[in-house]
């Protein structure tokens, strides 16, 4: 008997396994935008390799709550905002529904801008065609008949390109790895705890691991009749934390050694092209204008699913009302973006006023909902979830004080 899988089992199976990492590497591109690489360039120029340890912590919190929100998703039959709904009302679904929404529209302009710049710099134009182009591309996504699948597929190749640009600047930058080593024991060097709080905040997304069931449901539609979805979203939070990793290090290598600081992704890149040349600082550029254009489309995707979820449009991506609200996002960050070039101090503090409020109450719901038996049958926190998702809740409360005192407290 010939046991032996054909050529068309092995490509089944590989596509199977690639559509049930879907929903984790979508998380990972919305998490990983500009933001994320100027903070994570930052760590490097300042401090070294000292804090790497502090990105696995974050990494590990936040992987156990996007499986959380994950396993929510697989365990019932109505979005997780429905379901919030249901045990809570409408008084606490309708608030986190627009909490979101202004969240990811704030935060939106610094995609574009992230976007522009990069492109920019790398054509020597004006970011302004760049930002309206690739704004109007990602509109233009929403059209598609299977838009989760396009997303999907945009996903990975924007993944890819990241990891390309990433590791062939680790190479070029030559670390120490003895030194890289010792940045995984824990230590927080003097005057790195701001730093080190705000980044936590962005590789701990509450948010968007309230998104995961969102995304693990959408995939579930497209799924053959009787395929199981499982929780996959491990490897999607993984390359997060790799791609953040390859970041500090690069920055640790070729900054921090020659006393470099930067105050943007893009000084990275300048600071690279005289030690490198050119093709370092252009392959550092395409993987910052991928960062920017998967958290463009990713974060507009969540934070208009979400909304239109909490009016009554349903949660699904071909959804009408959801793609206008998606479009209404992109639209809000790419006007800012042309018309101030940078995040108004004024729109930062907005957006860091409704984070504080929203995501320490968004953890809470995704912790309590994924510990009520009921609802989640075997798919329950197990002992060891509840422990780590504890102390990840104490963590986001902590920061939102801290923010809430240097916001409104400090003078």
């Amino acid at each position: 008997m010939n046991t032996t899988a054909s050529p068309s089992d092995r490509q089944g199976r590989i596509r199977h396994l690639l559509q049930s990492l879907g929903p984790g590497i979508i998380t990972a591109a919305l998490v990983f935008g500009p933001s994320k690489i100027t903070i994570a360039s930052k760590l490097g120029a300042e401090y070294g390799y000292s804090l790497l340890w502090v990105m696995v912590v974050a990494i590990v919190f936040m992987a156990v709550f996007t499986s959380m929100a994950a396993r929510i998703g697989i365990a019932t039959q109505q979005s997780i905002l429905a379901t919030i709904r249901q045990k809570w009302g409408r008084s606490v679904s309708v608030p986190i529904g627009f909490g979101v929404f202004l969240v990811t529209s704030s935060f939106q302009a610094g995609n574009s801008i992230g976007l522009g710049i990069a492109l920019a710099e790398l054509m020597h134009t004006s970011p302004v065609p760049w930002i309206v182009l690739f704004n109007g591309i990602a509109i233009g996504l929403l059209f598609f008949r299977s838009f989760y699948r396009v997303l999907e597929k945009l996903m990975f190749g924007l993944i890819g390109l990241m990891l390309l640009a990433f590791i062939t600047t680790l190479i070029l930058s030559g670390p120490v790895l003895s030194e890289v080593a010792a940045g995984f024991i824990p230590k927080i060097p003097g005057g790195s705890f701001p730093l080190v709080t705000a980044f936590i905040a962005s590789c701990f997304s509450i948010v968007a691991a309230f998104y995961q069931s969102y995304l693990i449901q959408e995939r579930r539609r497209l799924m053959p009749d009787g395929a199981v979805v499982r929780d996959k979203s491990f490897t999607g939070i993984f390359i997060l934390g790799l791609m953040t990793a390859l970041v500090m290090i690069c920055a640790s290598a070729v900054l921090h050694q020659k006393g470099i600081r930067v105050n943007n992704a893009t000084d990275m890149a300048k600071a690279i092209e005289p030690l490198f040349g050119k093709y370092a600082s252009t392959l550092f550029l395409c993987g910052l204008f991928g960062a920017s254009f998967s958290a463009l489309v990713g974060n507009s995707t969540l934070g208009g699913t979400v909304l239109g979820d909490a009016l009554g449009y349903g949660s699904s991506l071909h959804s009408k009302g959801n793609k206008v609200l998606i479009a209404i996002i992109m639209v809000i960050g790419a006007t800012i973006a042309i018309v101030f070039r940078r995040l108004p101090l004024e729109l930062i503090v907005f957006a860091q006023s409704v984070t504080i409020l929203i995501v320490p109450f968004i953890g809470v719901t995704i912790y309590l909902i994924a510990g009520d038996g009921k609802l989640m049958g075997e798919l329950k926190n197990k002992t060891t979830t509840k422990w780590i998702a504890g102390i990840g809740l104490l963590v986001v409360i902590s920061l939102a004080v801290i923010n809430m005192r240097d916001l409104f407290f400090k003078h």
